[in-house]
């Protein structure tokens, strides 16, 4: 009798230790198996039982266990997933915690027979069941998501267009809502691929993974913390973790063969997908495949990633064939080809400023005779009819860059063409120094240059003036024109007067301040005055407030006048170019407009004064960069690279992706990549660039081109 009770105990105990385990570690689970939650649970130490529908996981479901039933082939449809009232009839008499997901039918839910696929929107939490770190109108980023709409009754998660960086600002009111996640009885349900996770990407990065664990331990019933969580794309470096003595180098390798893991070099065998796509507008179009081959320059360089993640993870490219981005491209290139001493990144460099200048058509046909009013001009783009509009900062840009490269290279063949560059822009700017946001090839044929030459122009937004001041800068001392000088110090003098209130500041007052901080950089190499230091360290002191102690720059709001549309109702986002943040004090940077440029601005400030202030600013951003490069195992074309934005606080790349052209998680092959790359090489040799091109020989050339296109303005 003592026997029969003891083994009588043994069964119940046995019993309930396996209706604990069905309730914790023990889950039934339709779906694929590479599916991201599947391969979560499996990392983290779940026995999972999968089985070929979800009548067939539900009958073998345990009394009281977790069930996962997930979209099979998101975002297709699966017919299989159809969900039944005898299943959850059965469901809730054997008492199972459902987690239903994509299903094509569903009791009480009309649902389409297509989903649809949203683009700015995002996920909102509309509850407050998630905890403090996921409260009501807390964002979510769906990239790509393809959602079933439906009508139901207090979701806790909706998908909608709105405002905000972390949470929506301006409520739902007057924003279409999509259901995404609510409740059925004792389970839940999605109307999209929320299990797609890691594959797509979805972020913040912390936001997801707290979300998951509070589904997870909803469908298990217990407690659980994630412990094996995994990201496809991600930081080099976490923000405290000590940088290894070789991370600066390995940066510079890393940032320029993400050129060639990108394929943005246009090869002959793919210029056809380049002529496709780079001549719409906008010229947008899929990722080139790593199955193609990479170029050699000769083709030019397309701008780099947009910011729309599709739900593979991958991102759609942009093929525009920008004159700024050859220039910049080259100048890293060739900087790499020097430091590694590699003839292929030599070689790259010099064929992408011969397309500028040689073969494409951005220095072509009125650009390229010498009687024209437009000579010397750089066209802004190949397409048409962007040849013909020319951006003062882009010119500037793509002429510094093959400044640049042609340092590196140990070179004077381009010296002819890139006085032409600097002259034509100068002839076209004003008498105090101020050229404009663009001009077009049609105008200025049609009123001369002279017209531009003699305008009584202010243009108070550095961050389309002072870095062709720079060139003016750098022109002066190889050449010693005098009006290069004037009026440049002109224009410097006029826009410190203004500071800040009456800046255009566009997205953000950082960028203006970043730019600016070249031409007052150079001004006190050629002019090294108390005003002119002065002026140089006000903005350095201004834009150093800003930065935070893991070296990034903070965006800010200006006060001023923004050449952008302010959000003011949610219809807005995603309308016109804009800022990565909402309010000031969000801990945003952008390394598309402010923290590139600022490195490099300030590594010549630092260079130039010998400031130890300026210097450990410098070091401090440096290794800020280094730690946010992206990493990726899985997507070779982002590995290396920089993404524009990073929330420093969360150490993820995350912001309000509300730019219409260049949003949050694009990438450029010039603006961002070649500054970054090429400063952190200069930082690393103790050099500026205004030492590195000290000894070009441009001034014989220099002088001819400015006797022949000045004129009796000489």
């Amino acid at each position: 009798m003592k026997i029969k009770n003891l083994m009588l105990s043994f069964l119940c105990c046995l019993g309930l230790t396996f209706q604990i385990y069905a309730q914790g570690k023990d889950l039934f689970f339709y779906g694929n198996t590479k599916n991201n939650l599947y391969q979560l649970l499996k990392r983290e130490g779940f026995t999972i039982r999968n089985y070929n529908s979800p009548e067939a996981a539900v009958n073998a479901a345990s009394t009281g266990a977790g069930v996962f039933i997930i979209a099979n082939a998101y975002p297709k449809m699966d017919p299989v997933n159809s969900i039944s009232k005898r299943l959850l009839d059965q469901a809730k008499l054997k008492k199972l915690k459902l987690y239903i997901e994509y299903p094509v039918s569903f009791p009480g839910l009309d649902i389409p027979a297509n989903p649809v696929e949203t683009h700015l929107e995002r996920g909102v939490i509309t509850t407050d069941k998630f905890g403090a770190s996921l409260s009501s109108m807390s964002l979510l980023g769906i990239h790509d998501c393809h959602v079933l709409p439906v009508e139901v009754k207090d979701p806790l998660i909706v998908l909608a267009k709105v405002v905000g960086l972390d949470k929506a600002e301006y409520g739902l009111t007057d924003t279409k809502v999509y259901p995404l996640l609510f409740e059925e009885g004792n389970g839940l349900v999605c109307m999209t691929g929320l299990s797609n996770f890691q594959t797509g990407c979805y972020g913040p990065n912390a936001s997801i993974k707290e979300l998951w664990t509070y589904i997870i331990s909803r469908i298990t019933g217990r407690k659980i913390e994630l412990k094996k969580w995994q990201q496809d794309v991600q930081p080099m470096f976490t923000k405290n973790k000590t940088l290894p003595g070789n991370a600066r180098l390995n940066c510079i390798k890393k940032g320029v063969e993400w050129y060639y893991n990108a394929r943005l070099l246009v090869h002959p065998s793919w210029k056809q997908d380049w002529e496709k796509y780079g001549n719409i507008d906008p010229p947008l179009g899929p990722p080139v495949s790593q199955n193609k081959p990479s170029g050699d320059g000769s083709l030019g360089i397309i701008e780099g990633h947009t910011s729309t993640i599709y739900y593979d993870g991958t991102h759609r490219y942009r093929y525009w064939m920008r004159a700024d981005d050859q220039g910049e491209a080259s100048m890293a290139l060739a900087m790499a080809g020097n430091l590694f001493n590699d003839e292929k990144y030599k070689q790259t460099s010099a064929n992408l400023i011969d397309y500028v200048f040689k073969t494409s058509n951005l220095r072509a046909g009125e650009k390229n005779d010498p009687n024209s009013p437009v000579y010397g001009l750089i066209g802004w783009a190949t397409s048409t009819p962007s040849w013909g509009t020319f951006y003062g900062d882009d010119n500037a840009r793509a002429i510094l860059g093959m400044i640049g490269a042609s340092a590196y290279l140990k070179t004077n063949k381009w010296d002819k063409e890139i006085a032409e560059a600097i002259m034509a822009n100068f002839r076209t700017s004003g008498t105090k120094g101020f050229r404009g946001e663009r001009l077009e090839e049609k105008n200025i044929l049609k009123n001369g240059w002279q017209f531009y030459y003699n305008r009584d122009l202010v243009h108070p937004a550095p961050f389309f003036e002072s870095w062709l001041w720079a060139c003016y800068l750098w022109l002066y001392d190889k050449t010693g024109y005098e009006p290069l000088l004037t009026r440049t110090r002109e224009g410097i003098k006029t826009i410190m007067s203004l500071y800040p209130d009456k800046w255009m500041w566009g997205s953000s007052l950082q960028s203006q301040r970043a730019r600016l901080i070249l031409a007052l950089a150079w001004l006190v190499r050629i002019e090294n005055t108390e005003e002119h230091r002065q002026w140089l360290d006000t903005m350095v002191t201004e834009m150093l407030k800003y930065q935070a102690s893991c070296g990034a720059i903070r965006e800010e709001i200006g006060t001023g006048k923004g050449l952008f549309r302010e959000l003011k109702k949610n219809s807005d986002y995603g309308t016109d170019e804009g800022s990565l943040i909402f309010k000031n004090g969000d801990e945003i940077s952008c390394m598309l407009y402010a923290n590139n440029f600022a490195l490099f601005s300030l590594n010549e400030a630092a260079r130039a004064t010998a400031s130890p202030v300026y210097k450990n600013a410098v070091n401090k951003l440096s290794d800020f960069l280094i730690r946010i490069q992206v990493q990726s195992e899985k997507h070779k074309d982002l590995n290396g690279a920089w993404f524009r934005a990073f929330d420093y606080g969360k150490w993820d790349y995350w912001a309000s992706n509300s730019d219409a052209g260049w949003g949050a998680w694009c990438t450029l092959s010039g603006w961002i990549q070649s500054w970054i790359v090429t400063t952190q090489a200069q930082i690393m040799e103790n050099q500026s660039f205004w030492e590195l091109t000290k000894k070009s020989s441009i001034g014989t050339p220099g002088k001819a081109v400015i006797d022949h296109m000045m004129g009796q303005f000489k």
